[in-house]
């Protein structure tokens, strides 16, 4: 395969190019306080919790969505934004206190409120 110069300019200016896209991603201005911004896909809003065996299991929601974990027992209320580190996804999980299975379940080390 023959490399000519005029190729070489070509190769250049792209990655030049890939290059200042890169940095304007990575470089965007932060957003002020109060404005509306995208949650992590490890956030949440809880919109109900059940404490039980050593548990505490939270349905949040993020975009629309919601989803449960469980966490250590932590004190959380309706309404709290949470950010959650993540362990570990069960399916059709059973917890045999609540007598109930949940399609998806996440358990997760530990939780923090996001101020």
């Amino acid at each position: 395969m023959k490399f000519s110069f005029l190729s070489g300019i070509v190769l250049v200016a792209c990655l030049c190019a890939h290059s200042m896209q890169v940095m304007a991603i990575h470089h965007e201005p932060k957003k002020e306080q109060g404005s509306t911004e995208k949650m992590s896909d490890n956030e949440g809003v809880v919109v109900s919790t059940i404490d039980s065996g050593g548990y505490t299991y939270m349905e949040l929601e993020n975009s629309g969505r919601q989803f449960w974990i469980a966490a250590p027992s932590t004190q959380v209320k309706v309404g709290d934004h949470i950010r959650f580190f993540e362990s570990m996804v069960m399916t059709n999980f059973t917890s045999k206190t609540l007598n109930r299975t949940f399609g998806t379940l996440i358990f997760v080390t530990s939780t923090q409120v996001k101020q």
